[in-house]
């Protein structure tokens, strides 16, 4: 990321990484499978004939408590007969009423969620997992830590509970509890008195006592914790975690113009092995998920989507003062964490593959945090255009060095544009670039003979020294690879953007 703040460090006024929405999970893990739950039915001395109407019992329980609770804090329970955006009208109601901490509302919502049937068959019956449509209660409170949040209890079992909190909500709250300045407009802070300090404090966020913070909320929505379910605790789990980074520029005037840029830079010139590259995976023959962009233009601006799996990284302006880089992570198991494990047969410490459990908080902010900021330095390359026509007058034409002479490069050209692309390609900003890689991508169908392969090899060496002497690529020290320059990053993207968008265009509107 310190290249994209030195290249805009005139126009760049803060920089902030911090926890956006973070969904927590509970799970009752004793009973959120059949067996288990046919094991706590014995222990209640129930029968499976008896099961239906157990669960009816407890989920009208649920129910009653979130009544006489609203009714108790005198806020409203509303029984939702249409979806509505609830944080929107949790958030009115609290204006309204001038609640300023404490339950805002319940809304009841009739919801499809995982739960239990039984299964009849020959022999005696089972209890088999299945979805079917239950109430879900969403209690909205305003936490004095947290912010506005709201806690979603499945009133039918394994009664799962789901809690939203924002990491930006619990920011602003321990900036005003330490006597910080700032300026929030939405979801973004837009002004910040002091920006390492702030930084240091959003750091924290995964450091708390997520546990007894979440165990307490738990209590206060499911009564059954101290009667019926006495014996068993929730075990909490990191559903979703969106980690952003927030670069805060001067003035919209700063920001308008470039992101329009980053925006046809990341379409145009991002794919999958460099979106792979972001979240430090590799582009490898096992790889079967789906990498995909997604560009939309909405009310607020254009959003830029890259899924990679169930993952994925946007970026968006957010009130076009603040340009956003947002990591989400759904599927942790392709990441890796360093904890205790079972490897070989014994247990020990080494990296293994990420677990959702709130435990490891930290380490979802360590992966984020790098993807967004590999996603940053590859926007770095995105110039204003006048360094850029200087550097494409420089290398558009003849060259002598060391008493032999260069042509130049074509960027209106089909066999220099494919050059382009196989030098910007993602594998080789991991790995840097090889003779033999670029001669593959250029040449895919040569022979195999040895002689036609000494030749392409020669020829791609000539190539490699018409990139090198105009400081397009680097030699990377004691070895055969190369690297793209700045100067590279910045000439060859230009050149696929003209080649791919603005000369069609041009020729489309002159020929008509």
């Amino acid at each position: 990321m310190h290249a994209f703040i030195t290249q805009y460090a005139d126009k760049v006024t803060a920089v902030l990484n911090c926890f956006d929405r973070v969904i927590f999970k509970g799970h009752l893990r004793s009973i959120c499978y059949p067996k288990g739950l046919d094991n706590f039915l014995t222990y209640q001395d129930l029968t499976l004939k008896q099961f239906g109407h157990f669960a009816q019992t407890q989920s009208d329980r649920l129910i009653v408590h979130a009544k006489s609770t609203a009714a108790k804090h005198r806020c409203p329970y509303r029984f939702l007969q249409r979806h509505i955006r609830k944080d929107e009208e949790a958030a009115r109601i609290a204006a309204e009423a001038k609640i300023t901490q404490g339950l805002i509302g319940v809304f009841a919502e009739l919801e499809s969620c995982r739960s239990f049937k039984l299964a009849w068959g020959s022999g005696r019956p089972r209890l088999v997992s299945t979805t079917r449509k239950c109430i879900c209660l969403y209690y909205y409170f305003l936490h004095p830590k947290l912010g506005l949040i709201h806690v979603r209890l499945q009133s039918g079992l394994p009664f799962t509970i789901q809690i939203a909190v924002n990491g930006h909500e619990w920011l602003a709250r321990e900036m005003k509890r330490h006597g910080l300045g700032f300026t929030q407009l939405d979801n973004v802070f837009v002004q910040l008195a002091d920006a390492s300090r702030t930084q240091r404090m959003a750091d924290q966020f995964w450091q708390q006592d997520w546990p007894a913070l979440l165990d307490k909320l738990a209590g206060f929505v499911n009564p059954l914790l101290q009667s019926t379910l006495a014996p068993y605790r929730y075990y909490w789990t990191v559903d979703q975690a969106e980690f952003a980074t927030d670069i805060v520029f001067r003035d919209r005037a700063a920001l308008a113009p470039l992101y329009g840029e980053f925006v046809k830079h990341a379409l145009l010139c991002f794919h999958a092995r460099d979106l792979l590259g972001f979240l430090g995976k590799k582009l490898t023959a096992s790889f079967s998920q789906e990498v995909l962009t997604d560009f939309k233009t909405r009310i607020e601006g254009m959003r830029v989507q890259h899924r990679v799996g169930k993952n994925w990284i946007k970026m968006y302006d957010k009130l076009a003062l603040v340009l956003r880089i947002e990591t989400v992570i759904n599927h942790p198991y392709g990441f890796r964490i360093r904890r205790q494990g079972i490897r070989q047969g014994k247990r020990q410490l080494g990296w293994f593959p990420m677990s959702k459990g709130v435990r490891g908080l930290y380490r979802y902010a360590q992966v984020a945090r790098a993807a967004n900021h590999s996603y940053l330095a590859a926007l770095a390359v995105v110039a204003d255009p006048a360094p850029a026509q200087q550097l494409l007058h420089d290398c558009t034409r003849r060259l002598e060095h060391q008493q032999r002479s260069y042509r130049g490069f074509n960027p209106a050209a089909q066999e220099d544009i494919a050059v382009f692309r196989a030098v910007m390609d993602g594998q080789s900003h991991l790995q840097g670039l090889r003779n033999r890689q670029l001669r593959d991508a250029l040449y895919p169908h040569a022979l195999t003979d040895q002689k036609i392969q000494r030749k392409l090899s020669a020829r791609v060496g000539r190539l490699f020294r018409r990139l090198h002497v105009r400081g397009l690529i680097a030699k990377v020290p004691r070895s055969r690879r190369w690297r793209v320059t700045p100067n590279g990053h910045a000439f060859m993207s230009m050149s696929l953007h003209h080649h791919a968008e603005a000369y069609p265009q041009t020729i489309l509107k002159l020929a008509a």
